[in-house]
C-alpha cells in the first residue's frame, strides 16, 4: 500500500498511525508461533477513529485486526492488514451498577484492574485468565476466555450482557438481551424492509434463517462438542444461539452479544462491553497441593477433588516445576514442593477449597485428603493459606512464560495446547494423547485446568527444522482426530485463530462449517474484520515465526549466555506479555511501558526487535540497526525482566550487548563516553571539588553545563564532598596508628587485630567514594561500633556506568582487574560488602558472564561471597553477632524503597529485616517499581520526562503522603537523588539510619 495513502489516513485520525518498519515488526507477532508483517499499526483515540479506519479498509480492500494485550496463542492478532491497538486509549470503566450487578467498560480495561475498581462495591468479574494482570476485557470477549476458576464462573460469554460495536459498514449497534417474541418481531420488521434493510437487519435475518431450519438444528446438535464441556470455542457459537429463545422453548433470552464472545474480532469492532458481576469470592483462601507421581494419578485425583465443590482444580507438571527452579522469582514461589522419594519433581494438583472460614476449609481438606489416600492418590498434601496461596497462583500463572526459558531451539510449542473434553473423559483422553506423542518420539508439557477437562498440552518441537515443521502439522492433525473421537472441543479458551481454523470442518462437519461461512459473509461482506481467522484460514503451518532450515550465524558476543546464543536468549520471549502489567499489579517490570503504555516500550518488543534483526538482517554486523536502537532507547536497564519475566529474558544484558556491537559500526557518542568514565572524571574533580560544586551547585550554571553535555537542564547534579571516602578512611588509619592511646575519639579507627573474626572487606564503590562520602563514613563507624574490622581492599571501580552505556570492552577490563585483585582476598569468612546495590551486584550478576574464560571460576567464587549492606546485616543478625539491643527503643516509621537490582538479583527482605533491628521501628516496603532515575537515564535530556513519569507512578505520591517524621529509606544513590528531585524529601541509606539508631 502506498505511503501517501497511509499518510492521508494518519492525518484523519485523532490517534496515531505507524507504518515504519519498526512498528510493523513489533506487531507482526503475538504469543503464538505465527508471524506476518502488517500494513500499518493504528492506535485510535476515539470511536470516530475506528469509523475512519473501517471506511478506509473498505475502500482500499484491506483489513483491520483488533488487538488489546496481544497475548493470543493461535495467531488471532497476526495478519497483513492494519493492526488496531485499543489498549492505550480505550481503557475507561464507564459505569458500575452495584444494585443490578453490572459494569460497562471499554475493551482496553485490564481484567485485574477492573476487579480492583469493583472491590469497594463488593463485586467481582469472575473469569480469570493466567494473564489477568494484563489481559484486557476486549480480548477476553474476543477469545471467550475462561481461566482457572471456570468450574465456578465458567467463561466470559456467560458474563457478557451486551456490547456496543461498529459493523462492517461503520454503523453503530448495540446487541443485548431480547425475548424470543422481540426477536421474532424484529425479524419480521426487517424482512419487510426489502432493499432498505440495514446490515444489522441482514444479520438478524440470516441468524433466523439458519437457526429456524430443522435440518440445521439437527446438524448443530449432532456435530458440535458435548454440552457437558463448559469450555467450547470451536468456530462460531451457533450451538449457544440455538439454545436460546425462540429456537429452544424455555431457553435463555436471545442475545447476539454472547455469540460475539469467541468470534475473535472477525464479525464487528467492539467499543463497549457490559458485563455481569458476582459477589466477591469467599473471604478465606485455602489450597491443597496434592503431590502425585504421575499425570494419570493427578487426573484421577481430579475426579475426587471435584466432589468437594472446589473453586479451581489446576495441574502443574514436573517440567514446569523444573523450569521454575531455574527462575529466581518462581523458585521462591515453589517453597511448598516436596520431591518424590526418587528425587524427581512431582505432578501437583492445586485444589482451591476457598470458603468463608478456615475451619470449613480444614474440614473439607481433611475429608478430601483421606479419600485420596484411601485409593492411593498422592503422597504429600500441604494445605496453604493467606499470602502463601498468592505465591502458588503466581507460580501456576507463570507456566506459559516458564516454558519459554527452555534452553536451545526446542520449545514447548502452542499447537494442540487448548483441547477440552468432558472432565470424566480426561484421564483416558490424556492417555491416548501421550500414546500418540510416544509413537512419534515426542513428549509434552501438561498444565492448567484439570477441573474443567482442559490441560494445556505443549509438545517440545524445534520449529527451525524441516522435521519440526512436519511434526507441527502432524501432531495437529492427529490430535484433532483424537478430540473428535471424544466429541471434545479443539479450542477450550485460546480460540481458533489461524492455528485451528483449518480443522473446524473436521470438528463440526462440513455442513456446519458452511453455516459459519454464511454468518461471516453476512456480518462482514467485504472481509475487513480480521480475515483468515476461524473461517477460510491459511494452512496452519504457514506464516510461522521460524522457517524450516533457518540458518543463523554464530555470533561472537562479549557476554556469555548459558547453554545458548544471544539470539536464543532473545527467543526465550514467547510473547506472553508479562511486561505489559501496570503499576496497579505491583512489581518493577517494565517501568517504561508503565509510563508510556506503548507496546514499543515493553520487554517483549525489545526481545522481538533483536530477534527479528539478528535473524533476518543482511548486514555483516547484524546488530547495526537503528530500529533496535530506537526500541531499546527507553530501556532503563532496571533488570526487572531478569527475575520477573517467567522466561528470564535479561533485556538489560541484551541492551548492553547490542550497544557495544552498534558502537563498533557507528562509534561511541561523547555523552556515553563521559558517563562511562564517571569515576575517572570524578577522581580528577575531587582534587578541586569547589570548582565542580561551584558550577553544578549554581542553578544557572548547572543548566548551561547540563545542556552542553546533553542532560536535562532541570535535573540537579550530584556534588562532590570535600574529600573522598578512600582518603578519609586512609587518613583515619594513619591517625589511628599515631594515636593508639587515644581511644576516646570514636571517629578514629582503633585498627583491630589482624586475626579478628569480625573482619570483612568493604567495596568502596565510585558513587559512595565521591558523592556519598557521608554514607560511607557512617557505615564504617556503624560497623566499628558493632565490633567489626572494616577493611577497604585494593580494587577499582565497579564498571556499572560503563555497563549501563554498553561499553563492554571497557567494563570487561574493569571487571577482570577487580577479579584479579580480589580473588585471593574475598572468602566466605571475609566477604565483600557493598553499600551501593548497583555496584556490588555487578560481581554477582555481570562479572561471571563478562570476564575472560580463565577468570570465570574466580569470578563465580567472588560472586558467592559478595553481599549488599542489607544482606550482611541480616546475616550477622541471624548469626547473633548483631543484636536489636544495640539499637534505640524509640518508635519510628520507615518507608523503604528498594533498588531495582536488589529486587532482581537479591531481595527486598534483607532490607526490611535490617531496618527492623531497632525493635520499635516499623518498616514498610513502598510498593514501587523503578524510581525512574536508573543511573544516567534520568539525567539525559530526551529521557527526563519519562524518568519523572516513572517516579510519579507510585514512588513520588507515596513519599509526598508521608509525615515529616517518617524516615524515607533508599539504598540506591540514584533512587535517593530521584526522590529529592521529585519530592524535595531527603531519603537516607539504611546505613545512615542504623548508625543514627545506635544506642
Amino acid at each position: 500500500m502506498g505511503t501517501q495513502l497511509l499518510e492521508n489516513l494518519a492525518n484523519q485520525l485523532a490517534g496515531d498511525l505507524f507504518y515504519d518498519t519498526t512498528y510493523r515488526t513489533l506487531y507482526a507477532t503475538d504469543a503464538s508461533a505465527y508471524r506476518e508483517m502488517p500494513t500499518a499499526v493504528a492506535i485510535p483515540k476515539t470511536t470516530d477513529d475506528l469509523k475512519v479506519l473501517i471506511a478506509f479498509a473498505k475502500e482500499q480492500k484491506t483489513s483491520l485486526i483488533p488487538r488489546t494485550a496481544g497475548t493470543s496463542l493461535a495467531g488471532q492478532v497476526v495478519g497483513n492488514g492494519i493492526v488496531v491497538d485499543v489498549s492505550k486509549h480505550f481503557t475507561k470503566i464507564l459505569e458500575v451498577n452495584p444494585e443490578e450487578r453490572w459494569v460497562r467498560v471499554q475493551p482496553g480495561v485490564v481484567r485485574d484492574e477492573l476487579n480492583q475498581h469493583l472491590k469497594p462495591y463488593g463485586l467481582y468479574f469472575g473469569p480469570e485468565t493466567s494473564t489477568a494482570n494484563r489481559a484486557m476485557i476486549g480480548g477476553m470477549v474476543g477469545n471467550n476466555s475462561c481461566g482457572s476458576n471456570s468450574v465456578v464462573y465458567r467463561a466470559t460469554r456467560e458474563h457478557t450482557l451486551s456490547v456496543k460495536a461498529l459493523l462492517a459498514d461503520g454503523s453503530e449497534v448495540e446487541f443485548g438481551t431480547m425475548s424470543g417474541w422481540d426477536f421474532t418481531k424484529q425479524v419480521s420488521e426487517a424482512s419487510r424492509k426489502n432493499g432498505s434493510a440495514t446490515l444489522a437487519d441482514k444479520i438478524l435475518l440470516k441468524t433466523n434463517s439458519i437457526l429456524s431450519n430443522p435440518a440445521n438444528q439437527e446438524e448443530i446438535r449432532r456435530n458440535f462438542p458435548k454440552k457437558t464441556i463448559e469450555r467450547r470455542n470451536t468456530g462460531y457459537a451457533l450451538d449457544t444461539l440455538l439454545d436460546m429463545e425462540p429456537f429452544t422453548q424455555g431457553g435463555e433470552p436471545f442475545n447476539l452479544a454472547k455469540f460475539i464472545a469467541g468470534s475473535e474480532g472477525t464479525l464487528c469492532f467492539l467499543t463497549e462491553i457490559k458485563l455481569n458481576l458476582v459477589p466477591l469470592p469467599p473471604k478465606e483462601s485455602g489450597l491443597v497441593c496434592v503431590h502425585c507421581h504421575s499425570i494419570d494419578e493427578a487426573l484421577r485425583a481430579t475426579l475426587v477433588a471435584l466432589k468437594y465443590s472446589p473453586y479451581a482444580v489446576e495441574l502443574i507438571d514436573d517440567i514446569i516445576l523444573e523450569r521454575a527452579d531455574t527462575n529466581p522469582e518462581q523458585r521462591k514461589n515453589s517453597f511448598f514442593v516436596q520431591k518424590t522419594p526418587t528425587d524427581h519433581f512431582p505432578i501437583i494438583l492445586v485444589v482451591d477449597l476457598s470458603r468463608d472460614t478456615r475451619s470449613e476449609i480444614e474440614q473439607l481438606a481433611a475429608q478430601m485428603t483421606a479419600e485420596m489416600q484411601e485409593v492411593g492418590m498422592g503422597y504429600h498434601y500441604p494445605l496453604l493459606f493467606g499470602e502463601d496461596t498468592k505465591k502458588i497462583w503466581t507460580l501456576r500463572k507463570a507456566g506459559l512464560g516458564l516454558l519459554g526459558n527452555l534452553p536451545g531451539d526446542e520449545k514447548a510449542v502452542a499447537v494442540i495446547e487448548d483441547t477440552a473434553v468432558d472432565v470424566a473423559d480426561l484421564p483416558d483422553y490424556i492417555r491416548d494423547f501421550n500414546e500418540i506423542l510416544m509413537k512419534h518420539h515426542m513428549h509434552s508439557v501438561h498444565y492448567a485446568h484439570a477441573g474443567s477437562g482442559e490441560l494445556h498440552l505443549r509438545p517440545i518441537i524445534n520449529l527451525k527444522t524441516e522435521e519440526g515443521h512436519r511434526q507441527y502439522r502432524l501432531i495437529a492433525e492427529e490430535i484433532a482426530t483424537l478430540v473428535k473421537k471424544y466429541n471434545g472441543s479443539l479450542s477450550g479458551e485460546h480460540g481458533d485463530g489461524r492455528l485451528r481454523g483449518e480443522f473446524i470442518p473436521q470438528m463440526v462437519g462440513p455442513h456446519n462449517y458452511e453455516l459459519m461461512r454464511q454468518i461471516k459473509h453476512t456480518w462482514d461482506p467485504d472481509g475487513i474484520f480480521n480475515p483468515g481467522k476461524i473461517i477460510e484460514t491459511p494452512p496452519m503451518d504457514t506464516f510461522l515465526r521460524y522457517e524450516a532450515g533457518q540458518q543463523t550465524p554464530n555470533f561472537q558476543t562479549y557476554f556469555r549466555y548459558k547453554d545458548q546464543t544471544v539470539l536464543q536468549h532473545a527467543e526465550q520471549c514467547n510473547g506472553s506479555g508479562d511486561c505489559r502489567k501496570t503499576q496497579a499489579s505491583g512489581g518493577t517490570m517494565c517501568p517504561s511501558y508503565m509510563a508510556t503504555r506503548n507496546e514499543k516500550d515493553t520487554t517483549r518488543a525489545r526481545a522481538n526487535i533483536l530477534r527479528e534483526m539478528l535473524t533476518r538482517s543482511t548486514k555483516e554486523n547484524r546488530f547495526d540497526h537503528q530500529e533496535i536502537k530506537d526500541v531499546y532507547d527507553l530501556c532503563l536497564s532496571c533488570k526487572a525482566c531478569k527475575s520477573e519475566c517467567p522466561s528470564n529474558v535479561d533485556v538489560a544484558k541484551l541492551k548492553a550487548e547490542f550497544l557495544q556491537h552498534y558502537y563498533e559500526s557507528n562509534g561511541v557518542p561523547i555523552r556515553s563516553r563521559l558517563i562511562a568514565n564517571f569515576a575517572r572524571l570524578s577522581n580528577l574533580a575531587s582534587f578541586v571539588p569547589w570548582a565542580w560544586n561551584g558550577v553544578l551547585g549554581t542553578p544557572s550554571l548547572r543548566r548551561i553545563a547540563n545542556r552542553v553535555v546533553g542532560f536535562h537542564p532541570d535535573r540537579t547534579m550530584p556534588l562532590l564532598e570535600k574529600t573522598t571516602l578512600k582518603r578519609w578512611a586512609s587518613g583515619r588509619e594513619q591517625r589511628a596508628k599515631d594515636n593508639r592511646n587515644n581511644m576516646a575519639d570514636s571517629s578514629i579507627h582503633p585498627v583491630p587485630h589482624a586475626q579478628s573474626p569480625m573482619r570483612f572487606y568493604l567495596f568502596c564503590d565510585e558513587f559512595t567514594n565521591f558523592n556519598d562520602v557521608e554514607v560511607g563514613q557512617k557505615a564504617i563507624q556503624l560497623f566499628e561500633r558493632l565490633g567489626y574490622d572494616v577493611v577497604i581492599p585494593e580494587h577499582g571501580e565497579s564498571g556499572r556506568a560503563a555497563l549501563s552505556k554498553g561499553m563492554l570492552k571497557y567494563a570487561k577490563t574493569l571487571a577482570e582487574r577487580n577479579v584479579q585483585l580480589l580473588k585471593d582476598v574475598v572468602t566466605a569468612d571475609t566477604p565483600l560488602v557493598g553499600l551501593e546495590p548497583s555496584a556490588i551486584l555487578t560481581f554477582r550478576d555481570e562479572y561471571p558472564d563478562l570476564v575472560d574464560e580463565s577468570l570465570v571460576a574466580d569470578a563465580k567464587r567472588i560472586a558467592e561471597n559478595v553481599l549488599t549492606f542489607e544482606e550482611f546485616i541480616t546475616r550477622e543478625l541471624e548469626a547473633g553477632r548483631i543484636k536489636p539491643e544495640q539499637f534505640t527503643s524509640e518508635s519510628r516509621v520507615v518507608k523503604l524503597h528498594s533498588h531495582c537490582q536488589q529486587k532482581a538479583v537479591s531481595s527486598q527482605i534483607p532490607g526490611k529485616k535490617a531496618l527492623s533491628l531497632p525493635k520499635n521501628y516499623s518498616v514498610q516496603l513502598i510498593p514501587s517499581g523503578c524510581c525512574g532515575m536508573a543511573g544516567s537515564f534520568g539525567y539525559e535530556a530526551e529521557h527526563y520526562d519519562v524518568s519523572m513519569k516513572v517516579g510519579e507512578l507510585v514512588l513520588f505520591p507515596t513519599v509526598r503522603q508521608q509525615p515529616d517524621d517518617v524516615i524515607i529509606a533508599a539504598p540506591g544513590t540514584s533512587c535517593r537523588h530521584q526522590i529529592k528531585d521529585g519530592t524535595s524529601r531527603k531519603a537516607k541509606h539504611p546505613a545512615e539510619i542504623l548508625f543514627e539508631a545506635l544506642k
